[in-house]
């Protein structure tokens, strides 16, 4: 049986991982011999992403008595990604890791329009209804920013220092995100359905 969420859970399993790697990465003081000190604060960013993911699935699953399926991926991919990266202490891995994430969910969407059954529409229908058209646009719109927002992650790892990639990763991929999706309004407004005329509106 679900239980109802409280409103602090859904913020606290996206957001709360993400903010401990922040905090470890720039209040670790790391470095050892002949190793940077930004890469060892990544390297411990990165256990410390690992696990407070971990819980944080954990801790949905206890209060809604779910598995949520998001988070639940979310998490695989972090210990996968995390622990290449701390197995062979290589930080490449867990750098790829968003470019990889958004080329899956690019994947998914652009299969679901070659099936001829844009995905979003199932899980947005319930909040938002729209017209199959509307969905089919907004689902390759989508397509598109993830493959983007892939390749601009990569740009920025293999360019950038550390520093520059660490906040690019916990405040930009999840701000060009919501910024692409308010760019959306528009097209949600333009294919709304119209609300079906009950028996007590007056005749027209």
């Amino acid at each position: 049986m679900e239980r109802s969420a409280p409103r602090w859970l859904k913020p606290t399993v996206e957001y709360g991982p993400l903010a401990a790697f922040l905090l470890t990465y720039f209040l670790w003081d790391g470095g050892g011999p002949g190793e940077p000190a930004g890469h060892q604060n990544l390297m411990t960013a990165t256990l410390v992403l690992i696990v407070a993911t971990v819980i944080a699935v954990t801790l949905a699953m206890v209060i809604e008595r779910r598995i949520p399926k998001l988070p639940l991926f979310t998490a695989i991919i972090v210990t996968l990604f995390g622990g290449l990266t701390l197995l062979l202490n290589d930080d490449t891995f867990i750098k790829m890791k968003p470019t990889v994430v958004q080329l899956i969910f690019a994947a998914i969407l652009a299969g679901g329009l070659i099936m001829k059954r844009p995905l979003l529409k199932h899980l947005l229908g319930e909040a938002w209804q729209m017209d199959d058209q509307g969905w089919r646009r907004l689902s390759f719109r989508f397509a598109v920013f993830f493959v983007v927002l892939g390749g601009l992650n990569e740009a920025v790892w293999r360019t950038q220092s550390d520093d520059v990639w660490v906040i690019f990763k916990v405040f930009g991929l999840s701000g060009l995100t919501l910024a692409f999706a308010l760019c959306q309004i528009p097209l949600l407004r333009r294919h709304a359905l119209a609300s079906e005329v009950t028996e007590s509106d007056p005749p027209r």
